[in-house]
């Protein structure tokens, strides 16, 4: 059995020592060989109870409880140690509940002794003890019981917080691989078949496409290491990277880039923005002319894609379902409109911490 509510680890064997004088006192007593085994036996039953009580359910630990003062009633009479019974079974009341639940379990406990030594006509001297540790054992018990149910749940807290954490990781990591890859990929895909086709009437130019796409592999290397280290390539490096791949595509580019005030967050997410939707457009568009833009509008900072392909509307992909994500998590808001071409517009609110000015540098 696995202890639901051991707090008390190896030190329940410790506690045992308090009935000794409860097995000794017939001894002490010489009394009947018949009355000590009646003592020794009923030791033992409570030590199985005893230990048992560490093991069992909220629930069942009330019948542990019971059965321990009843022992304590029905010895008390004839054994002096037997108020040791009240004390441990008070001991286990914090594992039955609350506070409040713990009060009330020691209150009847302790009601019970005082009605058993009432009916008995014990004399104060030889049971007040019992009574004073059946409230300050229960006392103090209840207390740790209840900041080991706090830390259990604080254990809890903090392992579902890493496990979100992980979660959080390899989504980032999904997510980063998507935008690395698929923009990296499509340029090599169409490097290789534009290699393809000059290899029999231009080899030399074949020859340049291929040691292309062998430095955008390794360059794809590269960037794939650096995302599962979580670091971000810069606007610039994404818009060079644009150019090239829509050059290669045969499609016409227009830049109408302004310097802006980005932080870095939001310069990261602006070129993961930039290259997914350049990527959409040498995929999917089938278009002839593209247009790239940067700027302000208002307390807003907006760069639009668009171009003039053949758009419509579809179902968002992973790509533009992970740009969603991430650009609201920065406040901001991602729109497309396919009725004439697509245009892709990506909004973020003007940032208000540690800015930077756009390194965009280039111009239609």
């Amino acid at each position: 059995m696995t202890p639901e509510h051991d707090y008390a680890g190896w030190t329940k064997y410790i506690w045992l020592i308090y009935i000794i004088p409860f097995a000794g006192y017939p001894v002490l007593e010489k009394a009947s060989a018949g009355r000590i085994a009646l003592t020794w036996f009923a030791t033992a039953v409570f030590t199985v109870i005893y230990l048992a009580g560490y093991r069992v359910s909220r629930n069942r630990v009330l019948l542990v409880i019971g059965a321990i003062t009843l022992l304590g009633v029905a010895f008390m009479p004839s054994n002096l140690g037997a108020g040791a019974f009240f004390i441990f079974a008070a001991s286990f009341a914090g594992s039955a509940g609350g506070v409040r639940r713990a009060s009330t379990i020691i209150g009847i406990i302790l009601l019970v002794l005082l009605i058993d030594v009432l009916i008995i006509g014990l004399s104060p001297m030889y049971w007040w003890w019992a009574a004073f540790f059946t409230v300050v054992i229960g006392a103090v018990n209840a207390h740790f019981a209840q900041v080991g149910r706090a830390n259990k749940r604080l254990q809890m807290a903090q392992d579902e917080i890493e496990h979100l954490a992980k979660v959080a990781e390899r989504e980032r990591i999904a997510r980063d691989l998507h935008d690395v890859l698929g923009h990296t990929l499509s340029l090599i895909i169409l490097k290789s078949e534009l290699a393809s086709k000059l290899a029999d009437r231009d080899p030399q130019r074949a020859r340049e496409e291929i040691r292309d796409v062998e430095r955008i592999s390794r360059e794809a290397l590269s960037e794939v290491r650096q995302a599962v280290r979580g670091y971000r390539a810069g606007l610039q490096h994404e818009l060079d990277g644009a150019t090239e791949m829509l050059r290669t595509a045969s499609i016409v580019l227009t830049t109408q880039l302004e310097p802006v005030p980005l932080a870095p967050a939001q310069e990261a997410i602006l070129a993961l923005a930039l290259r997914e939707a350049v990527t959409n457009v040498v995929r999917h568009a089938e278009a002839e002319r593209c247009t790239i833009a940067l700027g302000r509008s208002g307390d807003e900072i907006r760069l639009v894609v668009s171009d003039d392909g053949r758009g419509g509307t579809r179902e968002d992909g992973a790509g533009i379902s992970g740009m969603r994500e991430r650009i609201a998590a920065l406040g901001g808001r991602v729109t497309l409109d396919g009725s004439r071409g697509t245009t892709l517009t990506v909004a973020l609110p003007l940032a208000s911490g540690p800015q930077s000015v756009s390194a965009i540098e280039r111009s239609a």
